[in-house]
């Protein structure tokens, strides 16, 4: 899947600015090469890895979402628990959703993790909205996060993407770029910040979306990786 690269203007850039590993702000500037080969990189490690676990957070004026699961990059399809935050429970229960599709099965008392072999009755389809639902717009994101051939590096530069800082994220210590936006055909706002390791391996990415006032942050390796199974009769969107 080809990618789609953003342009990230300095001002943008500079209203961004994050703590280093001294404490201090840090000044956004200019990519090294090997930082944006590693930036080009980035999602084709998803796709070359098959799939990631990943928890992504979803804001909400009335109480946010986390889904707490895994995503097929070679399938993109995506599987897991949904639970609300700061809201009632009657969002909870398990999802699975391919770029067109989302299927939802409630559940008064969702477990941790999502069973590893879907329950074949008790789910509701629906299409993935394009536009106007944050939880959508997050999921086709999600999806967009792994692609089958590495960025273009020598238009990552062109197009605006900046270093903006360091972090630690479960450990692993990242640079925070801002790049490429997710390829996917929901709306997001201009910007998409990447926590990238030394070996170019995504660790977290936050993507801001028209219908939220607050970015949505997706979390890989949060728990363990678990091959994601269709549910019976979905049939992945390539």
């Amino acid at each position: 899947m080809a990618a789609a690269v953003i342009g990230v203007s300095a001002a943008t850039a500079l209203t961004f600015a994050l703590l280093g590993d001294g404490g201090g702000p840090t000044t956004p500037r200019a990519l090294t090469p090997d930082e944006v080969n590693r930036l080009a990189i980035t999602r084709f490690l998803n796709y070359q890895a098959g799939g990631r676990a990943v928890t992504i957070t979803v804001p909400g004026t009335s109480g946010g979402l986390v889904i707490t699961g895994s995503i097929d990059y070679r399938t993109h399809t995506g599987y897991g628990v949904v639970r609300g935050t700061g809201r009632d429970a009657s969002s909870d229960g398990l999802i699975q959703w391919t770029a067109t599709t989302v299927l939802v099965r409630p559940l008064a008392d969702p477990p941790p993790t999502a069973p590893a072999s879907p329950p074949v009755s008790g789910w509701y389809k629906r299409p993935l909205r394009t536009t106007g639902m944050s939880l959508d717009s997050s999921l086709g994101i999600a999806l967009g996060l792994g692609g089958d051939r590495p960025d273009n590096a020598a238009l990552l530069p062109q197009n605006g993407a900046a270093w903006v800082g360091r972090d630690r994220v479960r450990g692993h210590r990242t640079d925070i770029v801002n790049g490429p936006k997710a390829a996917t055909k929901t709306r997001t706002s201009p910007t998409v910040r990447y926590w990238i390791g030394p070996d170019g391996t995504m660790y977290r990415v936050r993507a801001g979306i028209a219908s939220a006032s607050r970015p949505v942050v997706f979390d890989f390796d949060t728990h363990p990786y678990v091959p994601v199974r269709p549910v019976p009769g979905l049939r992945p969107a390539r």
